[in-house]
């Protein structure tokens, strides 16, 4: 079996050789039709697009996309050329809930919210959406929940309408999936009249996909007083960001908030669990990261270990200063450990 692996996708080297007679490297964004032709599967992340013009004539017959999201794949291109793909949903949910853990933190600490007395809106609530949940609950927010397709699943109580949140939260944040049409279409979602709609001047986050808020947009509502701010992550036209954007924002990342080493490992398991089951093959490996140079912390406050195990500001300041590196800032994101690997001293 001959498998094409985004060169990327950590922790996986030593096990997929263990499974595969056959596998080649190779970054996400040169992923050719000549290179795939012959391969069985593909492990990719967003920056390979799996289509007709990668795909077609190819003996591809598994993809493994290493990602929550599946927006790259060509999902009925590969129903009808016979070729079954899988996504990792929810194997990142607990760092984006670690990214904002740290963001609401920073916030009360330098914009003055006070998140005990504060509304967050969380607008899709699937895995990560339900994370965040948890990590306002531990703040003593009040929350409001919007998911469409859950609430048409599961009926009204307990989710608001997206109106109900922009007149109501002081932190609006997304975490939906990218639907480009169709009644639960995203992309786009905050839009012009969106902003209009807001009452509270509220900081808005995207951790989602970039195309989920329209850019221009967003910039005339941080010009204008609509929002207060924004905590960006994900961008539209990535890795060719908006520069006028980046600068306004308060804290702008290069598409990393699901990048701790546990969401990467856990979303290489599933990978490779996912394509030993498809081709029938028992394969024995363990998917485990490091350990964190500096596993024990000492903070006076949970707050302040919090933003020792994880700062988005160092991640901020470095793609501001260097914005063109966007590809490489995400390709060779660090180590960052979520809470589980650290014990906290207090002092």
């Amino acid at each position: 079996m001959k498998v094409i692996v985004d060169n990327k996708i950590p922790f996986i080297k030593e096990a997929i050789e263990k499974i595969a007679n056959e596998v080649v490297y190779a970054p996400g964004k040169d992923f050719t039709p000549a290179l795939v032709k012959d391969a069985d599967a593909l492990i990719i992340r967003t920056r390979t697009r799996c289509d007709r013009e990668l795909l077609e004539g190819s003996k591809v017959r598994f993809i493994a996309a290493a990602t929550i999201g599946f927006d790259h794949i060509d999902t009925e291109y590969c129903r009808k050329a016979g070729i079954t793909w899988t996504n990792t949903p929810g194997c990142n949910s607990a760092s984006v809930g670690q990214y904002l853990q740290s963001s609401l933190i920073l916030l009360q600490n330098l914009k003055g919210i006070q998140l005990s007395e504060a509304t967050i809106g969380i607008i899709g609530v699937g895995n990560v959406g339900s994370k965040v949940a948890q990590v306002a609950k531990e703040f003593g927010m009040r929350i409001l929940l919007n998911d469409l397709p859950r609430e048409d699943k599961e009926g009204k109580q307990g989710f608001s309408s997206l109106q109900t949140l922009a007149e109501e939260c002081d932190i609006l944040t997304f975490h939906v999936p990218l639907y480009k049409e169709g009644k639960y279409k995203t992309f786009h979602l905050a839009d012009s009249a969106f902003f209009q709609s807001l009452k509270r001047q509220p900081t808005i986050v995207n951790t989602s996909r970039g195309e989920v808020i329209a850019t221009d947009a967003l910039l005339d509502a941080l010009k204008t007083g609509a929002i207060a701010d924004a905590i960006i992550d994900v961008w539209e036209n990535e890795p060719d960001i908006n520069p006028t954007l980046l600068n306004k924002v308060f804290i702008g990342t290069p598409h990393i908030a699901g990048y701790s080493a546990d969401g990467k490992a856990n979303a290489t398991r599933m990978s490779l669990d996912a394509l030993c089951k498809f081709f029938h093959i028992q394969a024995d490996y363990t998917i485990t990261p490091p350990a964190p140079e500096q596993p024990e912390i000492n903070a006076a406050t949970l707050s302040e270990a919090y933003l020792q195990m994880y700062d988005p500001r160092r991640d901020s300041e470095t793609l501001k200063k260097h914005p063109e590196l966007f590809e490489k800032l995400r390709g060779d994101y660090p180590l960052r450990r979520e809470q589980e690997a650290y014990k906290i001293r207090f002092i």
